[in-house]
C-alpha cells in the first residue's frame, strides 16, 4: 500500500526492466534525470525481513533510491521549518513489480522495512561520498508513525 502525500522535493521517477533470456537489464540512473545532483558514490544495502532501520536525515545528500530485489518500505517525513509540505508523511514500497527510483532531497527524515522474507536489497545513487558528519539520526519512536498500517 503506497501513501502517495506530496513532499516537496521528493521525486519517484519510473524504471524500465528490459527482459532478456540472459539476463534482465534493469535501469537506474542517467545524469540527465530529475534528481541526478551529481555523483559521489553508489552502494548497496540489504534489510533483513520485518526489520526496520532508524531514521535518519542527511543535511547535504541527495539519495536516489533504487529497489532490484525483494521489496522495502520507505516512509519519509518533511519536518523543514519552510517547507510548503512540512508535518506530511510519504510511505511508499518499491520493489521489482513497483520499480522506480525515489530521490529524497538533504533535510528529510527517512526509515526504510524490508518487507520481503528473502533478500530484500536497495542501491543509493548518491551526489556525494557518505560523511558521517553530515548526517543526523533518531530512534523510531522520535518520530511518531505507525508502521503497523
Amino acid at each position: 500500500m503506497d501513501k502517495l502525500k506530496k513532499i516537496d522535493g521528493v521525486f519517484l521517477t519510473p524504471l524500465r526492466i528490459i527482459n532478456h533470456p540472459l539476463g534482465d537489464v534493469y535501469h537506474g540512473m542517467k545524469k540527465t534525470d530529475i534528481g541526478f545532483k551529481g555523483f559521489g558514490e553508489a552502494y548497496f544495502s540489504t534489510i533483513k525481513y520485518n526489520t526496520i532501520k532508524q531514521w535518519k536525515k542527511h543535511i547535504k545528500m541527495t539519495l536516489n533510491l533504487i529497489v532490484p530485489k525483494g521489496e522495502v518500505r520507505f516512509v519519509l517525513y518533511d519536518d523543514r521549518k519552510d517547507s510548503p509540505t512540512k508535518g506530511n508523511y510519504m510511505d511508499i514500497h518499491l520493489s521489482k513489480k513497483n520499480y522506480k527510483r525515489l530521490t529524497v532531497p538533504p533535510g528529510i527524515w527517512l526509515a526504510f522495512k524490508g518487507i520481503s522474507s528473502g533478500t530484500n536489497l536497495l542501491l543509493n545513487i548518491a551526489n556525494m561520498a557518505h560523511d558521517p558528519a553530515e548526517v543526523v539520526r533518531k530512534e523510531l519512536k522520535d518520530i511518531a508513525y505507525n508502521w503497523e498500517e
